[in-house]
């Protein structure tokens, strides 16, 4: 598999005036090379480019690791003195025979850190974004992809069933993140989570993104959970808004729109697919209710090793969807000073329709 991406990338780069891709630590380096860096102050970067085997600069010490890579690497490694750094980055650049070259990064994640001693190995190098390369080979998903997020869907759907009858009366929203982790962990998901769960309740609802904190839940809160679980690499995202007790009839109302928006971007079928076409499915239901200026974000994002990637479910946005990509759908509806209600699930795009990956139900949780 790891062979096969590489050959991708390579294949990619005959096409385009990039000589040079390099990929530091982080998602794009495990999904590439099969090696897992974590970022840190000492930089590892895969260099791939046409004629050669990818050349890898990393700290001596990661020997053992870098040895056990599943394809032919061409080892560049440093010692503890940073000083040495540079000399790895112009052996690199060197053995490429590129110290004129346009190299292409990945916009979001390739540091100063790494650009900077890459400029340093040769002033006549030119950083550039490849995102259009990583976003061609990355956003489609094969089946063993696939499978992965369904394992991941598993774990987040049963860690919080576990977690339900935890939610009463007087607990604090920190206390149910806590819980949501120990069960997200206990039920397989790798330890790092995709994100810290959202719990939010009450006024808080309102905000889409909220930290959870020490409000104590009440009767008659509306309360946002958005969690999810990562299995082989691969995340799930999930959002559902729970009722506990009775609650408002304009929080009823509100919730019963974004149930309809969330079910109407779902079912959508249409063999010209694009992104925007889905936002409108969910946001036209919602602006015809009245509450179109309360729904502030977009209608979904891309998952796979990443929470957010490509395709972006929103206005404005012309991406043709193709069978394999995977996204979320969470319209929403956010009233300030009062409460707000997400209803998010995971699908795949499959021909002309899309399959929802996510089980739970739907209708207003009562707790």
């Amino acid at each position: 598999m790891v062979n096969k991406r590489i050959e991708r990338l390579i294949q990619q780069l005959e096409n385009d005036q990039i000589d040079l891709i390099a990929i530091n630590a982080g998602r794009n380096l495990a999904y590439f090379s099969g090696l897992h860096f974590h970022e840190s102050e000492r930089p590892a970067v895969l260099l791939v480019g046409k004629g050669k085997a990818p050349a890898f600069i990393f700290p001596e010490f990661e020997h053992e690791k870098v040895a056990d890579a599943a394809f032919d690497i061409a080892p560049f490694a440093y010692t503890e003195d940073p000083s040495t750094w540079g000399d790895a980055f112009k052996k690199a650049l060197r053995y490429f025979n590129k110290h004129q070259s346009m190299i292409g990064v990945e916009p979001t994640a390739f540091r100063f850190l790494e650009i900077n001693l890459l400029q340093r190995a040769s002033t006549e190098i030119q950083i550039t974004s490849a995102a259009h390369i990583f976003n061609a080979l990355r956003t489609v998903k094969d089946a063993e992809e696939i499978n992965s997020i369904r394992q991941a869907i598993q774990i987040a759907e049963t860690a919080l069933e576990s977690t339900i009858p935890f939610i009463e009366v007087g607990i604090t929203e920190q206390e149910i993140a806590n819980q949501l982790v120990i069960n997200l962990l206990r039920n397989g998901s790798e330890p790092e989570l995709p994100f810290a769960p959202i719990i939010a309740s009450g006024p808080n609802s309102a905000n889409p993104h909220a930290i959870p904190g020490c409000r104590k839940l009440r009767e008659g809160d509306l309360i946002v959970i958005d969690w999810g679980a990562r299995k082989n690499g691969y995340i799930s995202d999930i959002t559902r808004t729970f009722a506990l007790g009775n609650v408002d009839d304009k929080l009823m109302t509100i919730y019963e729109i974004v149930k309809e928006a969330n079910h109407a971007a779902r079912k959508i079928i249409s063999s010209n697919f694009i992104s925007e076409k889905i936002d409108f499915a969910a946001r036209n239901i919602i602006q015809k209710e009245g509450y179109g200026n309360f729904f502030i974000h977009r209608t979904g994002h891309g998952i796979g090793l990443e929470a957010h990637e490509e395709p972006y479910i929103s206005a404005g946005n012309s991406t043709k969807i193709i069978s394999g990509m995977t996204f979320t759908i969470e319209p929403g509806i956010y009233l300030p000073g009062k409460g707000g209600v997400r209803i998010e699930d995971d699908v795949v795009a499959s021909n002309d329709n899309l399959i929802t990956l996510t089980s739970l139900n739907r209708e207003l949780r009562v707790l």
